[in-house]
């Protein structure tokens, strides 16, 4: 599975997509974590300390444009510029800005979506991209997420950012994006609730769930590193609950495939 997340700065897409892929690897799958933000602290929140994260190799968009030119396998890549973490996922750095006028990331973006359209499932399970904020990156380069097979687009409790996510409904459809669903985040109580689900419904945004605001999540940002075991349980619930809706609809696509297959073959069957 290719899971891409997006939403407006700082709405936790970092904080969430870490906990995401620690739920993941939890459930005994290989996960491949891509950070595309231009200023990247992906790594912080899988266990590398900051020096590690800041000296993380950067992947040369040459190789993985080249991919179907057989330059370097999705194996070959992981190898060398793979970063192990301590919570167990594979982190790879797609860009950084390291210095001023250092150019479009244009060619940037489009690797990572040359990247997600080689076999790299052959190599993880799962593949979560933390997109940088805004929606450049499902225009650009023909569409960053265009071989995603699910989009989920984190929100906070205003209306600017639940529109935001309305916006980026039809952009995903029209990249062929299959599954997309909003999570509402940092909801202070049941009014931020209401909020979600009112706002959520009049943008068209199919709402997956509502993450509570946690403590722990500010402090752990202020400490510069990943969530201790035992920190934020309500928000690491509610990313099982993402992670279900996502499972059950997976479950849903196999057996309406499953009975296709019993059809097509029931008509073979009485054709011959």
């Amino acid at each position: 599975m290719k899971l891409g997340v997006v939403g407006k700065g700082g709405v936790g897409k970092t904080s969430l997509s870490g906990l995401l892929c620690q739920a993941y690897v939890a459930r005994g799958k290989r996960v491949l974590a891509v950070d595309t933000d231009s200023n990247p602290n992906l790594a912080m929140s899988l266990g590398l300390d900051e020096k590690t994260a800041n000296e993380a190799p950067l992947v040369p968009r040459k190789l993985v444009v080249g991919l179907g030119d057989g330059t370097l396998s999705p194996g070959a890549l992981l190898a060398e510029y793979g970063l192990p973490t301590p919570s167990g996922v594979t982190l790879l750095h797609a860009m950084r800005i390291d210095q001023a006028g250092a150019g479009c990331s244009c060619a940037d973006h489009y690797m990572v979506r040359s990247l997600l359209g080689t076999a790299i499932e052959e190599e993880a399970d799962v593949t979560l991209v933390d997109m940088e904020a805004g929606l450049e990156h499902l225009s650009r380069s023909g569409g960053t997420l265009a071989y995603a097979d699910v989009l989920l687009m984190i929100m906070e409790p205003t209306h600017k950012s639940v529109m935001t996510a309305g916006r980026t409904v039809p952009l995903a459809r029209e990249l062929g994006i299959p599954r997309i669903y909003g999570v509402g985040n940092k909801a202070k109580g049941e009014a931020d609730v209401e909020l979600f689900n009112r706002l959520s419904d009049e943008y068209g945004v199919p709402l997956a769930t509502v993450v509570p605001w946690d403590a722990d999540v500010p402090k752990c940002d202020r400490r510069g590193g990943p969530l201790f075991a035992g920190e934020a349980q309500p928000v690491r619930d509610a990313v099982e609950r993402i992670i279900a809706v996502i499972e059950n609809e997976d479950s849903e696509r196999d057996a309406l495939l499953a009975e296709r297959d019993r059809i097509d073959a029931r008509i073979a069957a009485l054709q011959s």
